[in-house]
Parts: C-alpha cells; sequence; structure tokens
C-alpha cells in the first residue's frame, strides 16, 4: 500500500509549509464556519504531512486561526483598497469598499463568521483588524472633505457604518432564510442615512 505523504520542502523552504498550513486551515475554516471545530491534525492530513510538522510553526490552534484570519482581513483589506483606486471620488470610492466587503463575506461565509464571531476573537482579540477601521474613518473622512458629505466626526460615523454593515453581512449569514433585500440596497441605505451621502 502506498503513503501519500507529500514530498518534503528542500532546506530552508520552511515558510512555504507555513504557507501551505495558513492555506489548508483558511480553506477548512470557511467550510466549517466554527474555529473551534478545527483540529491541527485535521490541518495535518489536509496538507499530508505529520501533525508534529504543524507544531513547528503554530504552538496550538488559537496561533493557527490568528494567521488564517490575519491573510483573510489582509485579502479583504485589499481587496477594498483595489476597488475604492477606481472609484472617480470619494463617495464611489466607499461605496466600492463596503460593496467589495459584502461580496467577499458572500463568498466566504464561513471565513467571515470566524473572523468576528469567533471564540479566538473573545480570547485573544485580532487587533489587525484596526486596519479596516483605518481606512473606513479615512474614506468617510475623504466624502467630508470633498464636500460630499455633511461634516462632523468621521470616526463616530465610520464605526456607526462598521456597525451596521458588519451586523447585515452577519445577519445574511446566521439567517439566509429571511427575506433579505439585495446587499446593495442595504448598503446605499446605510450610506445616505448614516453618512449622509446622496447616491
Amino acid at each position: 500500500m502506498t503513503e501519500n505523504r507529500r514530498r518534503p520542502n528542500a532546506r530552508g523552504q520552511g515558510e512555504l509549509l507555513r504557507e501551505e498550513i495558513v492555506t489548508a486551515a483558511a480553506r477548512m475554516l470557511d467550510e466549517l464556519a466554527d474555529d473551534e471545530a478545527l483540529s491541527l491534525r485535521a490541518v495535518a492530513r489536509e496538507v499530508s504531512i505529520a501533525a508534529t510538522s504543524v507544531y513547528l510553526h503554530f504552538p496550538d490552534r488559537d496561533a493557527l486561526v490568528l494567521a488564517a484570519m490575519r491573510r483573510c482581513h489582509e485579502e479583504l483589506v485589499g481587496t477594498g483598497d483595489a476597488a475604492a483606486a477606481e472609484a472617480p471620488d470619494p463617495a464611489a470610492a466607499l461605496r466600492a469598499r463596503i460593496l467589495t466587503q459584502a461580496a467577499w463575506a458572500r463568498e466566504h461565509p464561513g471565513l467571515y463568521k470566524v473572523l468576528h464571531e469567533s471564540k479566538v476573537h473573545r480570547r485573544l482579540g485580532m487587533p489587525f483588524k484596526e486596519v479596516m477601521v483605518a481606512r473606513t474613518v479615512d474614506a468617510v473622512r475623504a466624502c467630508m472633505d470633498a464636500g460630499l458629505a455633511p461634516d462632523g466626526d468621521a470616526a463616530i460615523v465610520a464605526i456607526d457604518l462598521r456597525t451596521a454593515v458588519n451586523g447585515m453581512l452577519a445577519q445574511r449569514i446566521n439567517e439566509p432564510d429571511l427575506p433579505w433585500p439585495p446587499a446593495v440596497e442595504q448598503v446605499d441605505r446605510f450610506l445616505v442615512k448614516l453618512v449622509g451621502l446622496r447616491l
């Protein structure tokens, strides 16, 4: 009986294995939608390595989940940045950023759920998520500076907006059978009511 054990990386390529482990963990978390259901042994099987090899890179499950969530968050921020860069003005850029986030959550509901509702989040926090907050504050401030939104405290407006958007996305993931209106319509209402944009 032949064994499907992966071939080891060449010397000095341990970082490649670490990336494979994180990729496998993220894929599994998207399917499980629950960080507590992830096991390091299952991840090791997915990558076709011994469980001890995972421990060389991550001391425990929480560390692996945090690494996977950091990568997902960077991807989410990056796609938002790209969408905003294509927009013709600050209001369109803010809208594009939010709609990109909504699209990512729709494509990766399990990851979005873990990113915002995981036990790891409650135990250890995810300080890297402050980048998304800062991007939203800057985007709201740009709208105000351009005269496209009423002047005010951009940080407070941004937090209100993020609360509404994250709540909307979480509700859609957790209660998919409700008669949800199109996400774009809800996002536009948030931008009008909370930011004061005229769309």
